[in-house]
């Protein structure tokens, strides 16, 4: 039987925290490391908690990380060198953009590590539960070493393409929509109110429908109730938009709403939203 491999977390915060339990659960041996250490101590029952990030990928066969951008995951990587494990496989979940994907395989060539491009559809609930979907790209002679990583954090892995940097376009591109689905149901909620009607006649009018989702059910109630704790903070989905629109301007799309839903965010954003959870766009129409 092959031993279970090896695991390094780096960035245990949202979406990361959940992830650790779930490859814990598995019966993975993981170290952790975030860096507000802070972040990382209560995960200290099942994990051992390192102090540097040296510390976390000593031996390890997987490095995970789960960062907030392109740069903070650069620069948590580039700080590893020399102490990553020959052979190790470096899988790297955080929404980074198209020109990121392709910045951070190139550090991982520059490191001498196998890379994955690895970004993951789901929010705080799904991490929490195993059941994010896993979009990974790269070569097929790391899936196996990678396989029990990904059944731990997802319920289903999408092996997008040999081409990493793949994992990271189709990303973008799920982004794009669930973007426009709250700043979508954020209008709609805003107008229904803005002429005079109780807005939550708008969840009912669809409810059950073609055009009716649990997602379209959950974010508008969270909009009605203020209920606005972060699944997918708001300063991160601004990022986000920001990198859907590089990579639309460099292939040559032109995208109707992703500006208007960019502006709005920012303004959510600036208002003092940014920690709070995306559907606080809301709050500022």
């Amino acid at each position: 039987m092959t031993a279970a491999p090896t695991v390094a977390l780096l960035g245990t915060g949202t979406m990361g925290a959940g992830m650790a339990r779930n490859l814990a659960a598995a019966g993975l041996p993981l170290r952790v490391w975030n860096r507000t250490s802070s972040r990382a101590e209560p995960l200290a029952d099942l994990a051992s908690v390192a102090s540097s990030v040296r510390d976390a990928v000593s031996g390890a066969d997987v490095v995970v990380t789960m960062l907030f951008d392109e740069e903070s995951t650069a620069e948590t990587m580039a700080s590893a060198k020399q102490s990553l494990a020959p052979g190790a496989v470096w899988v790297q979940s955080a929404t980074v953009g198209v020109q990121g994907a392709a910045r951070l395989a190139a550090l991982a060539d520059e490191l001498g590590v196998r890379y994955v491009d690895a970004p993951v559809l789901g929010t705080r609930q799904p991490a929490e539960a195993g059941a994010l979907v896993v979009l990974a790209s790269g070569p097929p002679d790391v899936r196996d070493a990678v396989a029990p990583v990904f059944d731990a954090i997802g319920n289903r892995t999408l092996w997008v393409s040999e081409n990493a940097g793949d994992g990271s376009r189709l990303k973008l591109v799920a982004n794009a929509w669930v973007f426009t689905v709250v700043e979508g149901v954020a209008e709609s909620l805003a107008l229904a109110r803005d002429l005079g009607l109780d807005p939550a006649l708008f969840l009912s009018a669809v409810e059950g429908g073609a055009t009716d989702s649990p997602y379209v059910q959950s974010k508008g109630r969270a909009m009605l109730e203020g209920a606005f704790d972060p699944a997918f903070a708001l300063s991160g989905a601004l990022k986000d938009t920001g990198l859907v629109l590089e990579a639309a301007s460099a292939a040559g799309t032109s995208l109707g709403l992703m500006p208007g839903i960019r502006e709005h965010f920012q303004r959510a954003v600036d208002a003092g939203h940014g920690d709070l959870d995306m559907s606080a766009t809301y709050a500022e129409h």
